[in-house]
């Protein structure tokens, strides 16, 4: 695993194969990166599916509301809720959509974030300044390209558990 800088801005996410460690940019997009942590925290994303996972392109997850694979659980339904919490005002940068990087998943209205987000498989340039980058793994990738593929994948992956570092 990667050597952790900090802690409280970073997010260690279980799936089937091992951990993948992400570091938010709280710098970047501090609203974001603040979500993810209340969300971790209250363990809203545990067990949540990864709903839409295009080879080449990115691996959609985060629906607390639709996509706990251990409560009421519903593929048809899943990407199409968040969180009880107010949605995101919309945080672009020049962080560009590289291999690897944290994005939030969001409706057409740029300020529709909430909870669901995407890790990137490969560079989408073409999200530049359109999604908000937050964060970035920086160790386990690996365990990312192994989720299996599907919109929705019949036999969905999910995120074992999500916890900031500093609480693990």
């Amino acid at each position: 695993m990667a050597e952790i800088k900090d802690p409280e801005n970073t997010i260690l996410m279980e799936l089937k194969d091992g951990t993948v460690a992400i570091e938010l940019l709280p710098d970047v997009a501090p609203g974001h990166c603040d979500r993810m942590k209340e969300l971790a925290r209250s363990g809203a994303y545990d067990n949540v599916a990864f709903h839409r996972v295009i080879d080449g392109f990115m691996a959609q997850t985060g629906d607390v509301a639709n996509g706990n694979m251990e409560k009421d659980f519903n593929l048809r339904m899943a990407g199409t809720g968040g969180s009880d919490l107010p949605n995101l005002k919309a945080e672009f940068s020049g962080v560009p959509h590289d291999r690897g990087t944290l994005g939030a998943a969001r409706s057409q209205n740029p300020d529709s974030a909430n909870s669901q987000f995407f890790i990137n498989f490969s560079d989408n340039h073409f999200l530049n300044r359109q999604y908000t980058v937050y964060g970035r793994v920086i160790s386990g990738m690996e365990h990312v390209d192994a989720i299996t593929r599907g919109e929705p994948p019949a036999s969905p992956d999910r995120m074992i558990s999500v916890k900031v570092a500093a609480d693990a």
